[in-house]
């Protein structure tokens, strides 16, 4: 992730994306972003994947997404249709700042 974040051939730096295909309806998912480093989970990363998936013909919809996070749902009908995505939703640090 951090060498192609930085790669020269992106000087404004990129987020990335490393997707396992496990079968033709589940996928691992990894992703890197800029300025931030490796991420429990992206959904934005998910839907691409699997999208990038689809239109490859490695995957099915819908599928399951595994992430360090959990796991995500995400399905689509191809060409117009929405990317939809269902997953859980928790906290994972709170804190206060005193300004």
């Amino acid at each position: 992730g951090p060498l192609i974040e930085h790669h020269p051939r992106f000087p404004k730096r990129v987020n990335a994306g490393f997707m396992q295909v496990m079968d033709r309806n589940h996928i691992r998912l990894r992703v890197y972003e800029r300025g931030t480093g490796e991420t429990l989970s992206c959904g934005t990363g998910a839907c691409a994947a699997v999208v990038a998936g689809i239109r490859r013909g490695l995957l099915d919809s819908p599928v399951i997404v595994a992430t360090h996070g959990g796991k995500l749902n995400i399905s689509w009908g191809g060409d117009d249709a929405p990317v939809l995505m269902t997953g859980p939703a928790i906290s994972v640090f709170s804190g206060e700042i005193n300004l």
